[in-house]
Formats: C-alpha cells, structure tokens, sequence
C-alpha cells in the first residue's frame, strides 16, 4: 500500500509544483511580502470555500475543489517557506530557481512526515471522507491562528510550522481521493 500511496504522493506534487512554477513566471515571488498572518488567512479562504461546496452541494464559481486543495499546498510551502526565510520587503530576493528548490525541499520534508505517520496510523486516512480532511485543514488554520495570538508561542502544542505541514499533508491526501474518485 505505501509504494502506490508515495507514488499518488508524487503525482500530486508534481501538479502543484507545475502550477507553483507556472505562478512564479507570472508573478515572481511577489509572495515574499505577506507575513504568516495572510498566509493562514489565504489557506482559510481556500478551504472555507472548500466546505462551502461540500455543504451546499453546489458552487457557482466555475473552478473545483481540486484547485483549492492545490492551492492550499502551494500556500502551506509559501508559509514553510516564509517561516524559513523570513518575511521581505522585496519581491526579487528569491529568484525562481530558489524559490523552486525551497519548494522541492519543503515538499519532501512534509513527504517524509506523512511517511512516518502512515507508519504509525495506517494510512488512516484513505478510510477518511474529503470532507474530514476539509475540516481537519480547518481545525489546523483555528489552532495557527491562536498561536498566532499568542505571538507564535506555544506551551505544549506542535508551532506553526508542524501545522502547515500538516494542512499540505492533508491537501495531498484530498486530492489523492478526489482523483481515485473521478
């Protein structure tokens, strides 16, 4: 199972990086500028439109779920990214092939946490609805925008960066049984 599970891990990735790459020839890493706070604001609006759908059952923006879900990776590696670098007043210091790079690195990182936990919890999660892990991303985005009050401190509790992780992990499995699905 954990072979075809690192190989749909792959594709996936390499549909995010596709359109990562694609972003950045566009925009440039104009992304460099926006604090955590933005970040987490940006992945809320993803997969609070994402819930939206699910519950209603319908949608009127002509755009899937699928793109959220992606857009979710593509912004939880821009925050891993930002918590890593730090946040810039200037849109040209990081060139497109670090920026790339950034996100190959970040992206196995998360690879190899999603690794050990399928080890320890089974790959629970292909037992899981879409909408489960819709909630989960959400219940993460609740718990970094308390540490964020907190001034990134926390006392018992995983920090921003182990949350991040964890919503990418969760967009990938997402898009995973969405593309089982079709």
């Amino acid at each position: 199972m954990m072979k075809r599970t690192l190989v749909e891990y792959d594709s996936i990735i390499d549909i995010c990086l596709d359109i990562f790459t694609k972003k950045l020839k566009d925009y440039g890493s104009a992304w460099r500028i926006l604090r955590i706070s933005s970040l987490t604001d940006q992945i809320f609006i993803k997969a609070q439109r994402i819930r939206s759908i699910e519950l209603k059952g319908i949608q009127k923006v002509d755009e899937g779920i699928e793109k959220e879900f992606i857009g979710i990776v593509n912004y939880a590696v821009i925050g891993l990214s930002q918590i890593k670098l730090g946040i810039s007043d200037s849109i040209d210091d990081v060139k497109n092939e670090e920026a790339i790079n950034l996100f190959k690195s970040i992206t196995s990182e998360a690879k190899n946490l999603m690794i050990a936990k399928n080890h320890d919890y089974g790959e629970a999660w292909r037992d899981m609805r879409v909408s489960s892990l819709t909630d989960l991303i959400l219940q993460k985005i609740y718990r970094v925008k308390q540490i964020e009050k907190n001034n990134g401190s926390t006392i018992i509790s995983e920090g921003i960066d182990a949350n991040y992780l964890d919503m990418l992990n969760y967009a990938v499995f997402a898009l995973i049984k969405l593309e089982k699905s079709e």
